[in-house]
Parts: C-alpha cells; sequence; structure tokens
C-alpha cells in the first residue's frame, strides 16, 4: 500500500492527494494517516507544491462526503425505516434509526464535525448525514473546517518527521484497528438482537432534520 501511495503521488502531485482522499471516503483500506504525512514528506522535499497541497486534500475529503451524502439522501429516512423492518437488515432496528434521528437532531453538527478526526467513522457519517436531511451548506462547512484540521495536522507532521514520516502509523495504526474491531464487534451485536428479537412494531417518525 504504501510503495503504491508513494508512486501515486509521485505522479500526480497534489491532485493525487487529493484523488486519494476523496477514495478514502468510499474505500476506508486507502487511509488517509498514510497518505497525508507522506504527501507532506513529498512537500518537504520539494516533489510536491505545499500551497496546493492541503487545498487539494481538503477538495478531496468534501466531495467524498459529498457522495456519501448524497447516497443517504437518495436513500432517505422513510425508506430506511422500512428496510429496517427486513429480517436480513441487521444495521439497525426502526427504534435505533429513531432513537439516532433524535441524537442527530440535537447534536448533528458536533457528530459530523467531529467524527471527521475519527478513523472510519469519518467516512460513514456523511451517509447518516444525508439520512436524516442535514442542510447541505451545514454540511459542506462542517465536514470542510473538520476535515481541513485533519488534513493540515497529518501533512504538517509529515513535514516535520521528514523522511521518519512512517513513524506517524505506529500509533495511529493500533488507533484504527481499535475502531474497526469495535465495528466489527457492534456488528455483531446487531446481528444477534435482531435474530432474537425478530420482527417489532415501533411508531415511525418522520421528520427533518
Amino acid at each position: 500500500m504504501t510503495d503504491w501511495v508513494f508512486a501515486f503521488i509521485d505522479r500526480l502531485s497534489a491532485p493525487g492527494v487529493g484523488l486519494l482522499i476523496l477514495l478514502e471516503n468510499l474505500i476506508p483500506p486507502i487511509p488517509s494517516e498514510v497518505v497525508l504525512p507522506l504527501a507532506g514528506f513529498r512537500a518537504r522535499t520539494g516533489d510536491v507544491n505545499v500551497w496546493l497541497l492541503w487545498p487539494a486534500a481538503t477538495a478531496g475529503s468534501v466531495v467524498g462526503a459529498l457522495l456519501l451524502y448524497g447516497l443517504g439522501a437518495w436513500l432517505g429516512y422513510d425508506r430506511l425505516v422500512r428496510l429496517a423492518a427486513r429480517p436480513w437488515f441487521v444495521f439497525a432496528s426502526r427504534g435505533d434509526i429513531i432513537r439516532g434521528h433524535d441524537l442527530f437532531d440535537r447534536h448533528g453538527r458536533k457528530v459530523v464535525l467531529l467524527a471527521r478526526c475519527v478513523p472510519f467513522l469519518r467516512s460513514i457519517v456523511s451517509i447518516p448525514a444525508g439520512v436524516l436531511g442535514m442542510p447541505l451548506p451545514t454540511f459542506v462547512v462542517l465536514t470542510t473546517i473538520g476535515s481541513g484540521i485533519w488534513n493540515a495536522a497529518f501533512i504538517w507532521i509529515g513535514w516535520l518527521l521528514g523522511e521518519n514520516w512512517a513513524v506517524v502509523q505506529d500509533w495511529t495504526g493500533p488507533v484504527s484497528k481499535v475502531v474497526s474491531v469495535l465495528v466489527v464487534i457492534g456488528l455483531v451485536v446487531l446481528i444477534v438482537r435482531k435474530r432474537r428479537s425478530g420482527r417489532v412494531s415501533v411508531p415511525v417518525k418522520v421528520d427533518s432534520y
């Protein structure tokens, strides 16, 4: 993965970094924790234009987030509630979705902003934002701020560490693994709960964000 990222950035420079960060939103195995420090190191050596690097990375973050937001908006709250009633839909029950709606209604802005700095969550948080109808301008502003902070921090770390940029992986790697394990455990719990509970009738709450 690292060799491939090196080659990609060396060939496409700052726009390549933006494209990689866009893809990271859609394909989590492409980790920004590797791409951004490496890009910062390349900027330090002069192989990447430092003035274009951060805007390109942040633009990639926003475009990728918008694609997932669009997916969530297409899915919609009503359709998601109907899907939750099906036995094979293990990701959430109707009750979960309704409670999530209430939580997002109260704290959605904080969730979108802070999740941009958490591996894996920084990608998938765009989907519930679209499902629950967060206003698009609000979503774009919060995504730009949160992603911009994340991108700037890791680019700066890569610049600071120079050839030792890979040290970042030593402490971000375990965090990413812990988050991934928690996601898997959560999915297993949802599957078990769905099978035990079966179909449960819960009043459907239809509301806008």
